[in-house]
């Protein structure tokens, strides 16, 4: 069995797009069709994206056929942990696939829809290879949610931007790539706390990402480190995470609509942000505009023999349990 995938980097963080051998998921609607995906095909999530043939940072996307109209693509993103529900550099990354295959434009103003399990989003070819992505509506659900960390007391906004953010910039800590380790383990710190005072009240969802912020350099207004659910974190300023923020700016006033906020990942990289009005008072609609190269085509072998062609690790991707999955399997042994 072989799997034809496209690999590319948005600033920095890696997307492997599915091209090839793309299981049937049915024709139902993109939501449906990341249930099956779930349901049935999580083997091949861990194939494509977690050891041996993938490693924690890389988010994966498979490409599917959609029912609406005026859309050129399905897609579902996921990483080494499970799916996610939207995913902005991927979307860039996914864009640029599309332009490398020749299925969508090129072209400066042409724009690009795809349908998402969190509703449809739409891509603005840009100049000088910029992809614009104007995002899902996000939001700020609790505001200055206090956490005590045993050594200090931080202050969590919790937004969601495709998906749920706790995002905090009172932590005292130096954002520097060579502090990632440190600064994983207080974020992780931040989430579990995060979450526990979550489960007190009624309605609200956890969060599964954590997002820290101090002052960016030159002109960018910020820079942020993003943890993802499996402990990897972001190379690229995140576009979720962005868009989180951006909710968060206009919540509090301090960001009018239609205002640039440049914000820079660990490595330096940017995205620049903008917001409009959402369906709603409290929801905004981010855009968020960044660059991605291509940087592999791949033929991925699953010989029948390998016992390790779905994966080397759980789905956890943290605990090192072994998988020995027979073809096919749903098993999520952890």
């Amino acid at each position: 069995m072989s799997l034809q995938a496209i690999d590319s980097h948005t600033e920095g963080e890696p997307t492997r797009v599915l091209v090839g051998g793309v299981p049937d998921l049915g024709h139902g609607p993109v939501p449906r069709q990341a249930e099956t995906f779930d349901r049935e095909y999580d083997h091949l999530r861990r194939a494509l994206v977690c050891e041996p043939r993938g490693h924690d940072v890389l988010v994966g996307a498979m490409l599917l056929p959609t029912t609406k109209e005026n859309v050129d693509a399905g897609v579902i993103f996921f990483n080494n942990v499970g799916r996610l529900g939207m995913c902005v550099h991927g979307t860039i990354g996914v864009v640029r696939t599309l332009q490398h295959l020749d299925r969508v434009s090129a072209t400066p103003g042409a724009t690009v829809r795809l349908d998402t399990p969190v509703g449809e989003v739409e891509a603005t070819i840009g100049e000088a290879g910029s992809i614009s992505v104007e995002n899902v509506a996000s939001h700020r659900s609790h505001r200055g949610i206090e956490v005590d960390l045993g050594d200090r007391i931080v202050h969590a906004d919790v937004a969601w931007g495709g998906n749920w953010f706790a995002l905090v910039s009172d932590h005292g800590e130096t954002i520097s790539a060579d502090r990632s380790r440190e600064l994983t383990t207080i974020c992780s710190r931040i989430r579990e706390r995060v979450n526990r005072v979550l489960t007190s009240i009624a309605g609200a969802s956890p969060v599964d990402h954590v997002e820290l912020f101090s002052p960016g350099t030159g002109d960018a207004d910020s820079r942020n480190f993003v943890l993802c659910p499996g402990n990897a974190y972001d190379r690229s300023p995140c576009g979720t995470g962005t868009s989180a923020k951006l909710a968060c700016l206009a919540a509090e006033g301090t960001l009018g609509e239609g205002r640039p906020w440049i914000q820079e990942s660990i490595i330096g990289s940017r995205f620049t942000g903008w917001w409009q009005s959402g369906p709603t008072p409290e929801q905004v609609i981010p855009h968020i505009a960044g660059r991605a190269w291509i940087t592999g085509e791949l033929d991925l072998v699953m010989e029948p023999n390998d016992p390790f062609r779905n994966g080397l690790f759980s789905p956890s991707g943290v605990d090192g349990t072994i998988h020995h999955d027979t073809e096919g399997s749903t098993d999520h042994a952890s």
